[in-house]
């Protein structure tokens, strides 16, 4: 098949452009920018333009954008994209009806939303990995030499979201009720993995209070609600912040542990904090090290599970995590990863897996062994391709 590929700074693009080729697709590579232009004549009838000269069986780019869907369809071509942020806004736009468009998404409780919205374009699939390119990483005395060596035994690799521009700092002028009912709801959330139930607990009191703070309005060609703007892109991203720092703190005070984050003068207990990580080319170099590698979830994720867990057990690591359901469809607790159900919980199993070697590399070995066995970029286009010959 001839692919045209939208490309723009995602985690992805190359091992799924690899994992095209090598499944003996023609895959024609365009940059894109991310941004979100909704509609533009102009944008739409360059594209439409190139298709045409290329002559492409569907159109591909990771994340949804209305733009492209709206291309497609005056070319007349089929548009697949995979989604693997959370949140994602642009999902909730008019156009992903179009009969066109197969969008596949990797949190499940996602996908049922809009099953049972009656939306037939929206399926369901997990994130992968690379195998092949992640277990061929064995420079180690390059990565020795590099500022991003492993000190520690344990792994931390993400955004504690503590950056100045974050939406929940932004909210002056609310009220002490609007304020207390906040800090009630993150207390509760984070009591809680399996079910997020922030959105539907902003009553429209409390909705037009952080308006007034804090100004969110859907986009006028999308579906969200500003309860979705507020729950996902607020109020979830500081129950995560908030999270990471408590469960990172907690282990710091037991355990050294290495820290790669966007904010490299940030300073918790135990922390080595290298700053950021280059997540294609040294990143894999951290999981191979690591004796344990944490996985904390952003909480505007549902059910599914992150590019960063596939990575981890991709690359051989040991993963520990947060529960989130949608591990289960793929994988076995105690088996392949662990989950952690508390803080103390947290702690126990690092201590005790940092305790058992045998059993640590066991498990480590299975992750890896299940994720080359089923859940590479190309097993993942072959189940997209599938969709498409329907």
């Amino acid at each position: 098949m001839k692919i045209y590929y939208l490309e723009w700074k995602s985690f992805c693009t190359e091992d799924m452009v690899a994992a095209f080729e090598e499944l003996g697709h023609t895959v024609k590579r365009v940059p894109f920018s991310n941004d979100e232009v909704r509609h533009s004549d102009s944008i739409e009838a360059k594209l439409v333009a190139d298709f045409q000269d290329f002559a492409p069986d569907f159109v591909f780019s990771f994340n949804y954008f209305p733009i492209i869907s709206l291309a497609c369809k005056k070319a007349g071509l089929r548009y697949v994209s995979w989604i693997y942020d959370s949140p994602f806004v642009m999902l909730y736009s008019y156009t992903i009806a179009y009969l066109g468009n197969y969008i596949f998404v990797f949190d499940k409780a996602v996908y049922n939303e809009f099953h049972a919205a009656g939306i037939p374009t929206v399926h369901y699939l997990p994130m992968a990995a690379n195998t092949d390119r992640l277990q061929a990483m064995t420079d180690f005395a390059f990565f020795e030499k590099s500022p991003w060596k492993n000190q520690s035994d344990i792994a931390f690799i993400g955004s504690l979201y503590t950056e100045k521009h974050q939406f929940y700092q932004r909210l002056d002028g609310i009220t002490p009720y609007t304020e207390g009912y906040l800090k009630g709801l993150i207390a509760a959330q984070k009591q809680v993995y399996g079910y997020n139930f922030v959105q539907e607990l902003l009553s429209p009191d409390i909705i037009n209070d952080l308006y007034g703070a804090l100004p969110m309005d859907p986009d006028p060609t999308d579906v969200e609600s500003r309860e979705y703007l507020y729950a996902q892109y607020v109020i979830n991203r500081q129950i995560t912040a908030e999270e990471r720092t408590e469960y990172l703190t907690l282990l710091g005070n037991h355990f050294s542990y290495d820290l790669y984050t966007p904010n490299k003068q940030l300073q918790l207990p135990g922390a080595i904090n290298h700053g950021p990580v280059d997540y294609y080319d040294m990143a894999p170099y951290v999981f191979k090290q690591a004796k344990i590698n944490l996985n904390i979830s952003l909480r505007s994720i549902q059910s599914g599970m992150p590019l960063r867990a596939f990575d981890i057990m991709g690359a051989g690591g040991f993963l520990l995590t947060n529960f989130q359901a949608d591990f289960l469809d793929c994988f076995v607790p105690g088996e392949d990863f662990v989950y952690y159900e508390s803080k103390q919980d947290f702690l126990n199993k690092i201590d005790y897996y940092l305790h058992h070697e045998d059993e640590r590399a066991a498990i480590a070995g299975n992750g890896f062994a299940k994720v080359a066995a089923a859940h590479t970029y190309k097993h993942r286009i072959q189940e997209m391709l599938s969709y498409l010959a329907d």
